[in-house]
C-alpha cells in the first residue's frame, strides 16, 4: 500500500522575520535510528496471529496516544508519567545538551501514526455500493473492513540565531483525506478514510550555563473534543498514536538522563518528563542523536541484527514470534492476509525464509570470549566456549553463599536497598531505586559475574514470586545493606565473584 509511505511535509520554525529556514543538518542522521524508531511506532500496530478476529487486535493503539484534552479529562486530570501507556493530550520531552559551538543548531523530528479506516463496499445490482465486513473477489482473495494507520513526520530545524530566542512552535497533524480501490471484477471497492489530526510541537531551549542547555519539546493535540462519553475507538480517529521524538543537531551533544555525569545529575533530575522518556541513540558512547519514546528503553537501543524484519511486537522473542506464525494454518493465514498489508508482509518473509535464517534466530553470545582452539590431537566431538570449566559449578550453592559487600556478607535472608547504577543497568530497574528487599539467591554466571536475587519487601506477591523462582537481579555494588558489617569476619567462606 503506497499510502503506508506518505508522511507529512517538512515543517520549519519561522526566523523572526518570517523568511524560511532551510536544514542544518546532516538530512540521514535520523536515519541511525530509524529501525527502534518503527519498532516503536509499530509496537503494538497488529500483534500475533494478525488476524482481526484475534481479541488482542481489537483492543489497539496502547502508547503514546494523545487526543482532545477534555475528552482525556473527562473523569479528571492525567496523571503524568515517564511511559506513554496512558492516553494523554499531550507529551513533554526535557533533556540536557551541551551547545559546542556559536553556530549549533538543533533539529526535531515527531513521528506519530495517524488511524485510516479500511472500508470493504460491495457493488450492488444497480451499481452503487454498500459497506460490507468481508468481501471475496472472483480470484479467490478475502477483503476484510479494518482500522490500517499512516505513518506521518514534522521536521522542526532551529537556526543558530534563534536558537535561545524563545518558543518555537509548528502546527503538527495531518490532514483529512480519502483514496479509492476499485476491487477485480467489479465486486466492489476498499475506500480508506482519514480523518484530521489537529496538534501542534513547541521547542525550547533554556540556558543553564554557558555550554548547558535544557531542551523542551512539548507536542499537543489541539482538536476539538468530542463528547465525553464517545468511545475511544472513535476518538482514535483525529488522535496521534505511537508519538515519539528524534532529536539531533550541529555543534550540539545531547547529555544521558539514565546516567548523567557526577556534576549534572542535579540538572537532570530537574527534568520533566510526561508520558515519554529521551535516550540516547546511535552507537554507544556518543551523544550526537536522541530518541524520545513512550516504551521505557536504554540508552543507545539497537535492533538485534538477528531479526530478519518487524513483527509488530518488539517486547517478544523473533524465534517464538515466527515459529507461531510457521504453524498458522491456511485459513489463519487467509484471514491474516485479509486483515492488513503489513500482516501478509509477515506471513511471506516467514514462509520464504531461508534455513540459515531462521537457524541466526536462536539466539546470540556477545559478551563472552569466543572459544579457545582445541589442543593438537583432541577430539573434536564437542566445542566447548573458553569459560568452560569442567565441575566448575561443584560446591556452588546460591541459597548459602554469601558475596561481601560493605564489609557485610549478603545472601538468603539479609535485608538490603537498591541502588541501581545508570550505566548498564536495566531501564526497568532505575524505577526501585531507594527500594528495600531481601536476597534470596546469590548466583555466579558463567563469566565470573554475581547477581543476587532479590524479592522487594512492599511487593504483595513477593511470596508467590520465591515459590516460582522469580526474582529481581541486581549486582553486588547495586545493593547497600541495611546490616552493619560485623566487627570480626565470619569463620564460613565467602565468595566475591570469582570461580
Amino acid at each position: 500500500m503506497s499510502e503506508a509511505l506518505a508522511h507529512s511535509g517538512p515543517a520549519h520554525a519561522v526566523p523572526k522575520d518570517g523568511s524560511p529556514l532551510p536544514s542544518t543538518s546532516s538530512p540521514g542522521v535520523f536515519e541511525q535510528m530509524s529501525a527502534v524508531a518503527d519498532a516503536v511506532l509499530y509496537e503494538g500496530y497488529l500483534l500475533y496471529p494478525y488476524r482481526r478476529s484475534s481479541a488482542k487486535n481489537r483492543v489497539r493503539w496502547q502508547f503514546g496516544v494523545l487526543s482532545p484534552r477534555d475528552w482525556v479529562e473527562a473523569d479528571g486530570p492525567v496523571v503524568p508519567g515517564v511511559s506513554g501507556s496512558a492516553d494523554s493530550w499531550y507529551q513533554q520531552t526535557e533533556c540536557l545538551l551541551r551547545v559546542l559551538r556559536p553556530d549549533a543548531s538543533l533539529r526535531v523530528r515527531l513521528r506519530y501514526l495517524q488511524m485510516q479506516r479500511k472500508q470493504v463496499e460491495e457493488t450492488g445490482p444497480d451499481g452503487s455500493h454498500r459497506p460490507v465486513e468481508s468481501l471475496r473477489t472472483e480470484d479467490g482473495t478475502v477483503h476484510l473492513t479494518f482500522d490500517e494507520a499512516v505513518p506521518r513526520e514534522i521536521d522542526v530545524t532551529i537556526a543558530p540565531a534563534d536558537l535561545f530566542q524563545g518558543e518555537h512552535t509548528v502546527p503538527a497533524g495531518a490532514s483529512a483525506g480519502e483514496d479509492v480501490e476499485p476491487l477485480p471484477g467489479q465486486a466492489g471497492r476498499v475506500v480508506r478514510r482519514r480523518q484530521e489530526v489537529r496538534a501542534s510541537t513547541t521547542v525550547f531551549v533554556e540556558r543553564l550555563a554557558p555550554d548547558l542547555s535544557r531542551l523542551r519539546v512539548r507536542t499537543t493535540h489541539t482538536g476539538p473534543a468530542p463528547d465525553p462519553r464517545t468511545a475511544r475507538d472513535e476518538v482514535l480517529r483525529a488522535s496521534l498514536i505511537a508519538t515519539h521524538t528524534l532529536l539531533a543537531g550541529e555543534g550540539v551533544e545531547f547529555v544521558s538522563l539514565i546516567d548523567p555525569p557526577t556534576d549534572l545529575r542535579a540538572h537532570a533530575a530537574a527534568c520533566r518528563n510526561e508520558f515519554t522518556f529521551p535516550v540516547l541513540g546511535g552507537e554507544d558512547g556518543t551523544g550526537h542523536l536522541l530518541l524520545s519514546a513512550p516504551i521505557i528503553l536504554p540508552d543507545h537501543p539497537q535492533v538485534a541484527p538477528e531479526s530478519p524484519g518487524d513483527l509488530h511486537d518488539a517486547g517478544e522473542i523473533d524465534e517464538i514470534l515466527t515459529l507461531r506464525t510457521m504453524l498458522l494454518t491456511d485459513e489463519e493465514k487467509r484471514e491474516a492476509r485479509a486483515t492488513d498489508p503489513r500482516a501478509a508482509a509477515i506471513l511471506d518473509r516467514v514462509d520464504t525464509m531461508p534455513p540459515e535464517v531462521f537457524a541466526r534466530l536462536h539466539g546470540a553470545v556477545r559478551s563472552l570470549a569466543p572459544a579457545a582452539p582445541a589442543p593438537q590431537g583432541a577430539a573434536p566431538s564437542v566445542e566447548r566456549p573458553a569459560w568452560w570449566q569442567e565441575g566448575a559449578d561443584d560446591g556452588l550453592s546460591p541459597t548459602t553463599d554469601t558475596v561481601l559487600v560493605d564489609g557485610v556478607p549478603l545472601g538468603g535472608g539479609s535485608r538490603v536497598r537498591l541502588c541501581p547504577r545508570g550505566r548498564g543497568a536495566d531501564a526497568q530497574d532505575m524505577f526501585l531505586v531507594g527500594r528495600t528487599a531481601e536476597v534470596a539467591a546469590v548466583f555466579h554466571d558463567v563469566d565470573g559475574s554475581v547477581h543476587l536475587a532479590v524479592t522487594l519487601d512492599d511487593d504483595p506477591a513477593s511470596e508467590l514470586h520465591t515459590w516460582y523462582g522469580r526474582f529481581h537481579y541486581f549486582r553486588p555494588d547495586e545493593l547497600e545493606p541495611l546490616e552493619s558489617a560485623p566487627e570480626a569476619a565470619p569463620s564460613e567462606t565467602r565468595r566475591s565473584g570469582g570461580r
